[in-house]
């Protein structure tokens, strides 16, 4: 299905540009009308001469008409291109007929309509058009009308060797169109492929410098966070028991510890050596993730829908965790009262979805989240922050595979909501072995 999809994406972006087509068109106007004042005024050759005039005069004033109607820049759908292709083929079918069919030497000009076909439009419509120059082919097998020649001379051509030509020219076209379909995909993927990885290198060099950033800062911030735990035991040694004081000490403590263990889950987060992954079911996942984020009032509700006898149990990925938890902090952090966590898993896909009953995300930031630097969920919102925390999460959960989708309550529940979703085969060891 992606794969369909993707080429879908391809032949979509190869489309003919009009003026192209016109130009492409007036060269062949110019070169059957020199063709046929040399036969006919030169080499005095008997010619159809009005009928010949009549056929290159209709492929003019065609011409003439799109220019005049359409834009230079007019990008052409496949139909019209295959219709306007058709045209020149059937007014190249036509004036070959009546000056000698396969007899003339300028017959294997039929594939040109094919080639550029293939080179610029999808296959169907490419193939279509090459039987049409195939059919057109075998039609001037049989015209009865002469190659002009010297009067008095009847030019005759054996059957073999017109049976030849008709071989020569349907194998050219067919060869031709094929390679020139294949280097023109070929030039779409690669194209298509630079673009991809020119976006995954930009997005790869931010998290990158992120991750400098995040080491420096656990580096510079280690002694002194370990100070303040040295000084925080000793508080909660002398202090512990002082109904005053005494849970705020112990406020303290356990505030600190959870500094360092960041600090230290941020410098070793792309380290992904299997001696540190263990199967971790989703129930588990979810729970390590909620785990720090009870003790701030705020209550954190989980909905499993589906049995935890049929959930993934997959590769403990350090960047879910922290993806997954950095969500959850900013729900909590702009919660009123409550947080709803809720996972569900079918065969296909796994899904957690984070909602708080907060305000949520204003329009404006609501276009722009996950980018880094968006501070703020509200613009009055006082709150502070570097605004990178959302992007790395985004940047670290769409790295594992996962599509995350930002939105809004309704008006009977307000509050933001953020989906995580995964292909099954993602987040189970079994499936991905």
């Amino acid at each position: 299905m992606a794969t369909a999809t993707f080429y879908n994406e391809l032949n979509s972006n190869r489309s003919l540009r009009l003026q192209t087509l016109v130009r492409l068109r007036w060269l062949a106007v110019g070169g059957q009308s020199l063709a046929v004042i040399i036969t006919a005024l030169w080499l005095q050759f008997p010619l159809p001469l009005v009928s010949c005039s009549a056929l290159i005069a209709s492929l003019a004033l065609l011409n003439v008409f799109l220019t005049i109607r359409y834009p230079a820049t007019q990008r052409l759908t496949p139909p019209a291109a295959f219709v306007l292709l058709g045209l020149d083929l059937a007014q190249l079918t036509a004036l070959l007929f009546i000056t000698g069919g396969l007899s003339n030497p300028f017959a294997p000009l039929l594939c040109v309509p094919v080639i550029i076909s293939s080179a610029s439009q999808p296959k169907p419509h490419s193939i279509v058009l090459a039987g049409f120059a195939i059919i057109g082919v075998t039609v001037l097998a049989f015209s009865p009308f002469p190659l002009p020649w010297y009067p008095g001379t009847v030019l005759l051509i054996p059957r073999v060797l017109t049976a030849g030509i008709w071989f020569a020219i349907v194998s050219m076209t067919a060869f031709a169109a094929f390679y020139t379909y294949r280097v023109s995909l070929e030039a779409s993927e690669l194209s298509e492929a630079l673009t991809a990885t020119e976006l995954v290198l930009q997005r790869e060099k931010h998290l990158s410098q992120l991750d400098g950033l995040a080491a420096a800062a656990a580096h510079e911030l280690g002694t002194p966070l370990a100070t303040i735990s040295v000084v925080a035991k000793e508080m909660e040694r002398e202090l512990g028991d002082d109904p005053r004081f005494g849970e705020d000490v112990h406020l303290l403590r356990s505030q600190s510890e959870r500094c360092r263990d960041i600090l230290k889950r941020l410098t070793t987060l792309s380290s992904e050596s299997e001696e540190h992954m263990r199967l971790l079911p989703l129930s588990s996942l979810i729970e390590e993730v909620m785990a720090p984020h009870r003790e701030f009032g705020i209550e954190i509700e989980l909905k499993e829908k589906g049995d935890r006898s049929s959930e993934p149990v997959g590769i403990r990925n350090a960047g879910i965790l922290y993806g997954l938890g950095n969500l959850l902090e900013n729900a909590v952090d702009y919660a009123r009262r409550k947080v709803t966590v809720t996972t569900e898993h079918t065969a296909e896909r796994v899904r957690v979805t984070i909602e708080d009953d907060g305000d949520g995300f204003s329009p404006d930031i609501l276009a722009r989240i996950g980018e880094p630097y968006v501070t703020r969920r509200q613009k009055d919102d006082s709150a502070g922050g570097l605004g990178l925390g959302l992007f790395i999460a985004k940047t670290l959960l769409e790295r594992s595979g996962a599509r995350l989708r930002f939105e809004n309550g309704g008006p009977d529940r307000p509050g933001a909501r953020v989906s995580v979703e995964w292909p099954r085969a993602l987040m189970d060891a079994k499936l991905a072995k």
